[in-house]
């Protein structure tokens, strides 16, 4: 089975000591691709660092929320020249996130998610999307850039905010949350994306997959995802991952 890992963070310090076996381990075991997502201007050059150094990854360039407070016209300018190099395939991971309250304040994610997206247009790049406790909010500022898609990352809403999504023309992230007990909800939207709109992701060094669940979690693992992702679909393993590969490759013209 090979694996295309939709979104992944190596750029993080947990990976400090052994990155570079990891990334030698991952591609000797059938991984492909990796999408690496910057959350924080730093993370963003360290992704594209990565990029350009390992053949199979690619970066995505962009301020998570938790930063929100630290983009100015600047930092626009610096996303803007990191995201000329040719392995850069998305603007992300940029979004809301309401579900701490040590983020900065709704209106100041708000106005930095709608700068990113701006530029996502300007450029003609997908986004990669964080949304946690923050769905309507979200919604709202996807509907207003009709030319932009992407992919809601690490899904976390309902069915019925799935399909808004897909209406829209984006992709639904699936993790390791899959796999675990107590995921009826995200078992719920697995079960109605259509194939042609389903990306797997690590989300890594978060989110392992049962049976790593509270361990570092790495590229590879994701085969356990599309073990259950073929179970919830009623497909076989191969079906899945052909299916999956394709669709990040349509979505970041690879």
């Amino acid at each position: 089975m090979y694996i295309f890992d939709s979104h992944a963070h190596y750029d993080d310090c947990s990976f400090d000591e052994d990155r570079e076996k990891l990334i030698e381990e991952l591609k000797n075991n059938n991984v492909i691709g990796v999408l690496n997502c910057g959350s924080s201007l730093e993370g963003a050059v360290s992704s594209v660092d990565l990029s350009e150094t390992y053949d199979f990854f690619y970066a995505a360039v962009g301020i998570h929320p938790e930063h929100a407070d630290e983009v100015n016209d600047n930092t626009i300018y610096k996303i803007r020249e990191l995201a000329k190099s040719p392995k850069v395939k998305a603007i992300g991971e940029i979004g809301l996130d309401y579900y701490w309250d040590q983020n900065p304040p709704k209106e100041v994610q708000k106005e930095t998610f709608i700068k990113q997206m701006k530029l996502a247009k300007e450029l003609n790049l997908p986004v990669v999307i964080h949304d946690r406790d923050a769905h309507k909010d979200t919604l709202d500022i996807m509907k207003m850039f009709p030319e932009v898609i992407g992919v809601v990352h690490c899904f976390s809403g309902s069915v019925e905010f799935a399909r808004e999504c897909l209406s829209l023309g984006y992709y639904i992230g699936f993790t390791g949350v899959v796999t675990f007990k107590n995921a009826k909800k995200i078992l719920d939207v697995a079960k109605v994306v259509p194939d042609d709109k389903i990306l797997v992701e690590t989300d890594c060094p978060y989110m392992a997959p049962t049976p790593f669940r509270g361990e570092r979690n790495r590229s590879d693992y994701i085969k356990h995802i599309i073990e259950k992702m073929a179970e919830i679909r009623n497909m076989s393993e191969e079906e899945i991952g052909n299916q999956v590969i394709s669709n990040v490759r349509k979505l970041l013209k690879i």
